[in-house]
């Protein structure tokens, strides 16, 4: 068996947290009155978020400071009125509720649970990814669920990595494989701590990096069937 770790990112590679965060995103705007607009609202946030997380990546800002900061930002460029502290404490508890699963997610994870040893690594705030992801029906089949916030290091930094398999002190980078849909955080991340990775594309967008993935799969099914038979 060529691997004997896969470590799993969980946004957007086994969860729907486009769905989840667009649940939680509505909740909010509606609990603090003001008259949702998805078009308007939600995608000016998408932009902001989007931007922010990037800077997380860069290490430009703290996840501490993001999770306060990406709602001033909003409120900013909404030019409405807001506390951003209690904004940011409603929308967490709405988004820790939305734990959505791929449709193939429990299929792919219950075929291979007997044949590797299972980790998910996630860039994600604690309130959040513990009830979402830890509280989770497939979260049983994980040896552990690493979130950055808890590790003060995320992904793409390799510090991430040395301490998911800090205990883990018979296996070698060789054996171990990263699986995630970002190629600038799981891909970049494995590329950097010198592991294999697996590039979960199923919106088939071209690769205009460096970035070469050892794998790259389109479906669940598609990485079933490549784990089931590597």
């Amino acid at each position: 068996m060529k691997y004997k770790v896969l470590i799993f990112d969980a946004d957007e590679t086994l969860f729907d947290f486009k769905k989840a965060e667009k649940e939680a995103f509505k909740e909010t705007i509606i609990e603090f009155g003001i008259d949702y607009d998805e078009s308007y609202h939600f995608e000016t946030y998408k932009i902001i978020n989007k931007a922010i997380w990037k800077e997380l990546e860069q290490g430009l800002i703290t996840q501490s400071k993001l999770k306060i900061e990406r709602f001033k930002r909003l409120s900013d460029k909404l030019q409405i009125a807001f506390d951003e502290v209690e904004f940011a404490n409603v929308y967490m508890k709405h988004l820790a509720n939305g734990s959505f699963l791929f449709e193939d997610s429990m299929d792919l994870v219950e075929s291979i649970k007997d044949k590797y040893t299972l980790v998910i690594v996630t860039n994600g705030l604690t309130v959040v990814q513990e009830k979402r992801i830890k509280q989770s029906s497939i979260a049983k089949y994980f040896k552990d669920i690493v979130i950055s916030e808890n590790v003060g290091v995320s992904k793409p930094n390799p510090g991430i990595f040395e301490y998911t398999l800090k205990d883990m002190t018979d296996i070698s980078k060789n054996e171990v494989l990263m699986i995630g849909d970002s190629l600038s955080s799981d891909i970049q991340g494995g590329t950097n701590f010198e592991i294999d990775t697996c590039w979960y594309n199923p919106n088939k967008v071209e690769n205009k990096t460096n970035l070469k993935p050892t794998y790259e799969v389109c479906s669940l099914k598609e990485l079933k069937n490549l784990l089931l038979n590597i």
